[in-house]
This record gives C-alpha cells, sequence and structure tokens, in this order.
C-alpha cells in the first residue's frame, strides 16, 4: 500500500500533536528555591510550606486543607510547592533562612505573588478561604478576574 504526499503529511502531523502534550508534562524541574520562584515570576503565584520534615504536624494538615481546594488554587495560578528543610542543599537552605527570612526549625507559610514579592507569611496552617481572599483583593489578581 502506497501513502501519498498528502497522507504522510497528515501522519507526521497527528504524531507531531499527539505528542505535545508529553513534551510539555516533561518540562525540567527548576534545580533551586531561587530558580523556581524566579521561572514562576509574572506566571504564577507561589505558595511555599516550609517545615523542617515531611512529618510536620503543621505541614500536614496544611496539605489536607489544600487537597479539597485543587480547583480554586488553579483558578488563581497558584504553584504549591513543599520546602522540606532536611532535604534542602547549602544553597536552598540559605535561601530560605536570608532572602525569605524563614526559621528553619518551624512550619511556615509564605505567598508568593507573581511579582516575585512576598504577600503573606504564617506560622500556622491556613484555611483555604483566608488564602483566597487574600489573592483576590491583588491587583493583578482583580485585572484576570474581570478578564474571565
Amino acid at each position: 500500500m502506497r501513502i501519498s504526499f498528502l497522507g504522510w503529511v497528515l501522519v507526521l502531523g497527528g504524531l507531531a500533536w499527539f505528542s505535545l502534550p508529553l513534551k510539555a508534562q516533561t518540562k525540567a524541574v527548576p534545580t533551586s528555591l531561587a530558580t523556581l520562584l524566579k521561572t514562576s515570576r509574572w506566571q504564577k503565584r507561589v505558595l511555599l510550606l516550609c517545615a523542617p520534615t515531611s512529618t510536620d504536624a503543621a505541614l500536614l494538615r496544611q496539605r489536607q486543607l489544600l487537597s479539597a481546594a485543587r480547583p480554586q488554587l488553579d483558578a488563581r495560578d497558584l504553584l504549591v510547592h513543599e520546602v522540606l528543610l532536611d532535604n534542602l542543599s547549602a544553597a536552598d537552605k540559605n535561601y530560605v533562612t536570608e532572602t525569605l527570612r524563614t526559621s528553619g526549625a518551624s512550619f511556615t507559610v509564605l505567598l508568593i505573588g507573581k511579582d516575585g514579592g512576598v504577600k503573606r507569611r504564617e506560622t500556622e496552617p491556613v484555611m483555604p478561604v483566608s488564602l483566597f481572599k487574600t489573592i483576590d483583593v491583588m491587583p493583578m489578581r482583580q485585572q484576570e478576574m474581570k478578564k474571565q
């Protein structure tokens, strides 16, 4: 069976089309916390959940609170990123303590705006409704809601 030139174009085009989502999903993960925040700037808001370990009680509670709010997090372009202080490189530990001014010994939630600034800092788990109220009054979020 021979396939015409147009047939090959359609077959190859179809293969390219189906491979696009796969390429988008395999995007490289930033190598440092500073890089993550830099690449998120003007694209995403970032909610950093900083905890000494993955078994920290406050971290577990925050995970639980956010798990039911996934659609609202997505609607606000909010990337949730856990920062486990016992697993960080020396450079990331320095970035967390010096640049972000967090204690390396206790749970901290940081809301980083799309402009890269810290918009909210808490040392206890935050209710999603409270978090969304903070975001929804931001000027950039107001513009986003008007466009929707």
